[in-house]
C-alpha cells in the first residue's frame, strides 16, 4: 500500500535570539531528522510535552512550513511539486482553537466551501455558486448540523459546533490525509467525545489517513492504529497502539504512562513518575536527549545519541537500553 503522507528525516530551525543583553546568534533545533510514514484509513498518533515540536511538525506535513532539511512527500511526490491549490484536495488540516481557525467574518458556508473551490479549480473544473452551496449543505448533515447553518457566521455557534464545521471544511474536498493537531484540546469532555466520535465515523467512510496530535494519552489510545512518541523534536519510540500501552519500551514513554490519570486504584502511583522539565532547545544534553531525567541513565547515555533501534516487528525505539 502506498503511503498518503511520508516524512523523510525532516528537520526545522528556527533563528532565535539568546537574550535581551546576548545579541550572539543562536538557532533552535524544534524538530530533529523526523521520519515516519501515513497509510490510507489508519491514525498515526503523535503524542508528547508541550514544546516538544508536534505542531511545528504539524505544519511541515501540510505545507504550511518548509523544513529545513529532509523531505515530505505526499502520494508518493514532493509536497514543493504540488501548487497550494493541488494540495488543498489532497491534505487539510483540523486547528487546536475552534474559536480561532474561523473566520469570523466569513459564512460558515462559505468558509467550508474554500478547499472545495480551490481543489475544483485546481482540476480546471470552477464550481458554479449553486453546486458548491449543494455540497456544503450535505457536508454539514454529515457532521451532524443543519443545512440552514450555511449563511450563519462562527460566532452563532458553541465551541463542538465550530469544531464539526473544522472537520467539515477539511474533508470537504475530498483529501486522503487529514492533519489533526490538539482537536479536542480546548473542548469540554463529553464534547470531546463527540468529535472524536465524528472523526472515527469520517475515517471509516471516507477511508481518511489521520496523523492525530495530543498531549492525551486517552484520546491517542482511543483514536490511533499506531503511535509515535516525541521528545525535544526526536521520535523516541513508535509501535503499534496495543504493543506501546502494554509494552512500553522508552522509559519517556513508561513516564507518560505512568503520568497519565487512571480509574483503576491498583495501577496509579506505578512506572516511573517524571520528575523536572525538558531541557531548553537552545542547549540540548549530549547524549539521550532524556538521561537528565531518566533514573535509568548511565554513562553512555551521557555520552553517545542513540540510534533508532528495532526491538520488535514494527516497534523501533531510541535508546542505549529498551526497557
Amino acid at each position: 500500500m502506498d503511503a498518503l503522507l511520508e516524512l523523510k528525516r525532516v528537520s526545522r530551525e528556527f533563528a532565535v535570539r539568546r537574550g535581551l543583553f546576548d545579541p550572539r546568534p543562536a538557532s533552535v533545533k524544534a524538530v530533529n531528522e523526523v521520519s515516519f510514514r501515513l497509510f490510507p484509513g489508519e491514525t498515526l498518533g503523535l503524542v508528547g510535552e508541550s514544546g516538544c515540536g508536534k505542531s511545528t511538525l504539524a505544519r511541515m506535513a501540510t505545507g504550511l512550513l518548509p523544513p529545513s532539511s529532509g523531505e515530505v512527500l505526499l502520494s508518493g511526490r514532493a509536497l514543493g511539486e504540488w501548487s497550494p491549490l493541488e494540495r488543498a484536495g489532497r491534505i487539510q488540516m483540523i486547528f487546536q482553537d475552534p474559536f480561532s481557525s474561523l473566520d469570523p467574518r466569513q459564512s460558515v458556508g462559505a468558509g467550508i466551501a474554500e478547499p472545495l473551490r480551490l481543489a475544483a479549480e485546481a482540476a480546471g473544473h470552477p464550481l458554479p455558486r449553486a453546486e458548491w452551496r449543494e455540497k456544503v449543505k450535505e457536508i454539514l448533515v454529515h457532521v451532524g448540523l443543519q443545512p440552514e447553518h450555511i449563511d450563519r457566521y462562527p460566532h452563532e455557534f458553541s465551541g463542538g459546533q465550530r469544531q464539526r464545521i473544522a472537520v467539515a471544511r477539511a474533508i470537504v474536498a475530498g483529501p486522503g490525509a487529514v492533519v489533526c493537531d490538539e482537536p479536542v484540546s480546548a473542548l469540554d469532555a463529553s464534547v470531546q467525545a463527540q468529535v472524536l466520535n465524528l472523526l472515527k465515523d469520517m475515517q471509516e467512510k471516507r477511508g481518511l489517513g489521520y496523523l492525530f496530535i495530543s498531549h492525551d494519552l486517552g484520546v491517542i489510545g482511543f483514536m490511533s492504529d499506531r503511535v509515535a512518541v516525541m521528545y525535544l523534536g526526536r521520535l523516541v519510540e513508535m509501535a503499534s497502539c496495543d504493543e506501546l500501552f502494554s509494552h512500553a519500551a522508552h522509559p519517556y514513554t513508561e513516564a507518560l504512562m505512568a503520568a497519565a490519570p487512571s480509574r483503576d486504584p491498583s495501577r496509579r502511583g506505578r512506572g516511573m513518575i517524571l520528575s523536572g522539565e525538558m531541557p531548553s532547545p537552545l542547549s540540548p544534553p549530549a547524549g539521550c536527549a532524556f538521561h537528565p531525567r531518566c533514573p535509568h541513565a548511565r554513562v553512555l547515555c551521557r555520552e553517545q545519541e542513540p540510534p533508532l533501534l528495532t526491538v520488535n516487528q514494527g516497534h523501533a525505539v531510541r535508546c542505549h537500553f529498551p526497557l
